[in-house]
């Protein structure tokens, strides 16, 4: 009787963390923007952690933006597809994604998605410099038409909007909070920012996103944002989720040296 009585007297009982299903495992991999050698490096730290941390149903899920602005967007896109072969891998579709596919068909988008990394997105499957540069907008789509295997576009096209494990909600950008979650828009999903991160209140879930670039990693009560910037400030981020825990698997730049280190990150927030 004592146990009870005391928490009735100090207040609100402790609230229950967040959490996967047992038996889970998650890795939750920010956007890769093209960065093969951060990928590549946090896939075998990902492996490496897997093996050491014991049996468990794991999942690997990707934030989306595999493409675009980095250097070696087709060799990520290959690698993604060859670690498939032996790990369970969900994609999420994010707006680089989907800028990529629309251009193929359209020449105002393509436009737009030459100004927002499609430069190197298109270099990364063989057109050279100065092919590139001496091409009209509608000769570089049709370079893409030819140089693009079409089974790399089949592979982005079966791409998820939504994610959920447990009380987890994985998604690109972030969702509307005034709508419910089955009444979210896809276009949202891939490039809502203020609407999403300005909300205070915690949603039905917390909700795992990128799109966002910030140096750290931003854990806030209703959302954990993890697109480090793996262009911009070479740091690649994994989101590990274990029953009620979470921790982080980073790949970082070395600016020196060359290469990649890795970095491990306890949550600094698990409400």
């Amino acid at each position: 009787m004592l146990k009870p009585i005391l928490k009735i007297f100090n207040g609100k009982a402790k609230k229950k963390r967040a959490c996967v299903p047992d038996g889970e495992r998650l890795y939750v991999i920010g956007d890769i923007h093209g960065r093969l050698d951060l990928f590549d490096a946090l896939v075998r730290a990902i492996e490496e952690d897997d093996k050491q941390s014991g049996e468990a149903e794991t999942t690997i899920i990707l934030l989306g933006d595999l493409v675009d602005r980095g250097p070696h967007s087709a060799g990520v896109i290959q690698l993604a597809q060859l670690w498939e072969e032996y790990r369970a891998i969900r994609y999420l579709f994010g707006n680089h994604e989907e800028m990529f596919l629309d251009s193929f068909d359209d020449l105002e988008v393509m436009r737009h998605f030459l100004k927002h990394g499609g430069r190197e997105t298109i270099l990364s499957y063989g057109v050279s410099e100065k092919q590139f540069n001496n091409s009209s907008t509608e000769e570089l789509q049709n370079l893409m038409i030819d140089k693009v295997p079409k089974s790399d576009r089949k592979f982005l096209k079966s791409f998820e909007d939504m994610i959920i494990v447990g009380d987890y909600l994985f998604v690109h950008a972030g969702i509307n909070p005034n709508r419910a979650l089955d009444d979210q828009k896809p276009r949202e999903l891939r490039w809502i920012r203020d609407k999403f991160l300005d909300h205070k209140d915690r949603h039905s879930h917390i909700v795992v996103h990128g799109h966002t670039i910030t140096e750290e990693i931003e854990e806030r009560k209703n959302r954990i944002g993890i697109d480090t910037g793996a262009y911009k400030f070479g740091t690649l981020t994994a989101l590990v989720l274990e029953g009620d825990t979470r921790r982080y698997i980073q790949a970082v730049e070395k600016k020196k040296k060359g290469g990649a280190k890795i970095v491990h990150l306890q949550a600094t927030d698990e409400g």
